[in-house]
């Protein structure tokens, strides 16, 4: 079966600019015949494995491409596959007016509710808030500026403007964050259910299949060991009116229907791990200046007016 991407014109820009670059082509093109590993694209494309790094990263933010950590002949190895064998893109009667989206870029800091239980603690780029394994520190002043924060299991929910017009109709939402496992300093097989509600509606699970550490992330500061997490996986999950998805696969059959969009002048979003998960091993998740991408979590709404 063809894995198709429709977008509408406006769209496109994200994917454009992942594809401005001919070697991100090549790369893509590449991973839609078959997964490689970052040492194999190096090595196939004559480039550093720094530069493959980066290159791997502009694809994955675009949603284009997936990496996962797998085990491997020498302990895991990063993974990279492509999502879509196929762009299509709704040229029909031009870009419409009346098509639209907003983003929203939240600080992982910025919750309005929690409920953790140890391990757990937050990060500032500077320093460690409050006492680590300590659940009051989640309820310290400066959490609002935590890079990372995590937590064995729990919750933390916060609020995004519904910034919509009125008189529009909600297509979909996009939540795109860096997020993993949480283990005692790093393990990169502890699997855990990570769940997402919004709304109080549960969108649905997804497996983490560990906590990575061992080298240090692109952005994480250089005062926090390496021996620790260091950096996660960049997780899209999305919702529209046919169901819920991450990284393009079916998650859940929840549309954007069910979401109760409209009741409220705020969508509230939920992450955590449930008390009756099957695999509790806690959450990572990290801000615009720890891991490997520079993003907090992102919301982006896709309306159409009426």
């Amino acid at each position: 079966m063809v894995r198709e991407l429709k977008l509408e014109l406006e769209e496109m820009e994200a994917i454009a600019k992942a594809l401005s670059n001919k070697v991100r082509i090549d790369i893509f093109r590449a991973l839609q015949k078959q997964p490689m590993n970052v040492n194999e694209i190096s090595q196939r494309f004559n480039m550093p494995a720094s530069s493959a790094t980066v290159n791997i990263r502009k694809l994955e933010e675009a949603g284009l491409i997936r990496t996962e950590l797998l085990p491997g002949s020498r302990g895991s190895q990063k993974v990279c596959s492509a999502i879509y064998d196929r762009i299509v893109i709704d040229m029909e009667g031009g870009q419409k007016e009346e098509d639209n989206s907003v983003s929203i870029s939240m600080p992982i800091g910025n919750f309005v509710d929690c409920e953790v239980s140890p391990t757990c603690g937050l990060l500032s780029e500077d320093g460690i808030i409050g006492l680590l394994d300590d659940p009051a520190s989640f309820y310290e002043p400066e959490r609002t500026q935590a890079q990372l924060l995590w937590f064995r299991k729990g919750y933390v929910e916060y609020r995004f403007p519904n910034k919509t017009p009125s008189d529009s109709v909600v297509q979909s939402l996009e939540l795109t964050m860096e997020v993993c496992s949480e283990a005692p300093l790093h393990q990169e097989q502890w699997p855990s259910d990570l769940s997402l509600w919004v709304n109080g509606v549960e969108v649905g699970t997804w497996l983490s299949p560990g906590d990575f550490g061992g080298e240090r992330g692109m952005l994480t500061p250089e005062w926090w060991d390496t021996d620790s997490t260091q950096f996660g996986l960049l997780k899209k999950w999305r919702i529209n009116g046919k169901g819920s998805y991450i990284d393009g696969e079916p998650l859940s059959p929840i549309t954007i229907n069910e979401l109760n969009l409209y009741e409220k002048s705020y969508l509230t979003v939920r992450l955590g791990v449930k008390d009756e998960a099957d695999n509790i091993g806690g959450i990572n998740l990290f801000g615009r200046r720890f891991g490997n991408y520079e993003l907090d979590l992102l919301l982006r709404i896709h309306y159409q007016r009426k």
